[in-house]
């Protein structure tokens, strides 16, 4: 998490790391313990391409992901989310603890992040949550695409 703490004052970002004694498992329980709209969970999930990643930065009410509409976003014939062995080959953390920011993929947006000032998301760490503005995850991240 140092690393991650390094870009956000590196960039001057202001952000606010949650500790919490258990790891939060879905936007439902985010949103519950944050007490915060669901909206303003932000989960990273990791996309597969043949051998290309791209973390998609969700909002937590976002739904079913339609794998279509992302791949003419993306221009690619075949994509799905990653097995947990690749999310970790790829990123160094695990599925549910990857970080808003710094995990170095191509970042697909959900737009719908904007109807907040702050969304929640992952550190790299279980038991830790980013509050962070959503123009600040796109400020850190190499967006090369937006959804919704």
């Amino acid at each position: 998490m140092d690393e991650l703490i390094c870009l956000l004052e590196e960039h001057q970002i202001s952000y606010e790391i949650i500790d919490h004694k258990e790891p939060i498992r879905s936007a439902q329980d985010g949103a519950a313990f944050f007490g915060i709209e669901i909206g303003q969970t932000a989960p990273t999930l990791i996309l597969k391409s043949g051998t290309t990643m791209y973390a998609f930065i969700i909002s937590g009410d976002y739904g079913k992901i339609d794998f279509d509409v992302i791949k003419e976003l993306l221009q690619c014939e075949e994509l799905k989310l990653a097995k947990p062995r690749e999310v970790e080959e790829a990123t160094g953390y695990s599925v549910g603890s990857v970080p808003l920011i710094g995990h170095g993929l191509p970042t697909i947006i959900d737009r719908r992040l904007h109807r907040y000032p702050y969304v929640y998301g992952g550190t790299g760490a279980a038991t830790s949550t980013l509050r962070i503005g959503p123009q600040d995850i796109e400020k850190l991240n190499h967006v090369i695409a937006y959804d919704r």
